[in-house]
């Protein structure tokens, strides 16, 4: 059996390293070929090197993967990589395409390896036209793609990615370099900084009440002052209080 190779499209790093970590575990005769972090950049990659199979993540800067994969159909096996809720991923279910959840876990892509695996080893049926179906996911999937702010947090957690839905964040807080970010179930650092955090992040949902502190305010239980005339915040689901800086107080007079 000749040689197959692959090219892994994500614009996350860290995501590309882990999934090349279980390639090489579960498919050590993989050849992984090249990464790519952008749409542009994997169309290049994929002319250049031809790969047999392509990871291509759902939603990258430039061009989305549903719009690199309409150019690359049928030319290649594409796994897609998604971080998009139950929903979209019955949409890929009811397609027949293949595609892995992010966090990536190990037992769902060895699955989808032994379905690439079967196809350059089983007599090669007609290609599917996918330019069809790929147009059907890219309507339900254009709300979350097109958002302008932030949708997810990517915490790394020893050898594996957390992926955080921005909702369930209550507070974001600054820790030396790097950013504490605390759900009510558990909390994990990022290394976002909370500068950055500001701007990618729903300005009407997610408020700075100090330089190093971001809190979701549907989360916000009461508001109070303390003896300095400081307002002082709680949270549902956090019990330590927060103070507001007097740069910020301005939020919280219409309350």
């Amino acid at each position: 059996m000749k040689e197959i190779t692959a090219i892994i499209a994500d614009d996350e790093a860290e995501l590309r390293r882990h999934l090349i970590r279980l390639l090489n575990r579960l498919w050590p005769e993989l050849m992984i070929a090249g990464e790519s972090e952008n749409g542009p950049e994997t169309l290049a990659l994929f002319d250049s090197l031809s790969p047999d199979i392509v990871f291509l993540d759902i939603n990258m800067p430039g061009l989305s993967g549903l719009e690199v994969a309409k150019q690359i159909s049928g030319r290649c096996t594409l796994v897609f990589i998604t971080a998009y809720d139950q929903y979209a991923v019955e949409a890929f279910e009811s397609e027949a395409l293949d595609y892995i959840l992010k966090p990536v876990r190990e037992d769902r892509l060895a699955a989808s390896l032994e379905r690439c695996k079967r196809k350059f080893t089983e007599p090669i049926p007609e290609a599917q036209d996918l330019g069809p179906l790929l147009k059907l996911l890219e309507k339900k999937f254009v709300k979350e793609r097109t958002s302008p702010f932030l949708q997810w947090i990517r915490a790394q957690h020893g050898d594996s990615i957390r992926l955080i839905p921005v909702e369930d964040v209550l507070v974001f807080k600054a820790e030396d370099k790097y950013t504490l970010v605390i759900t009510a179930k558990n909390e994990s650092l990022i290394r976002k900084t909370i500068k950055e955090l500001e701007d990618e992040l729903d300005p009407d949902k997610f408020w700075k009440i100090h330089r190093g502190t971001i809190v979701n305010v549907s989360s916000i239980l009461n508001i109070s002052r303390s003896m300095t005339g400081r307002y002082v915040i709680r949270l549902d689901g956090y019990e330590e209080p927060l103070l507001v800086s007097r740069s910020f107080s301005h939020l919280f007079k219409q309350m």
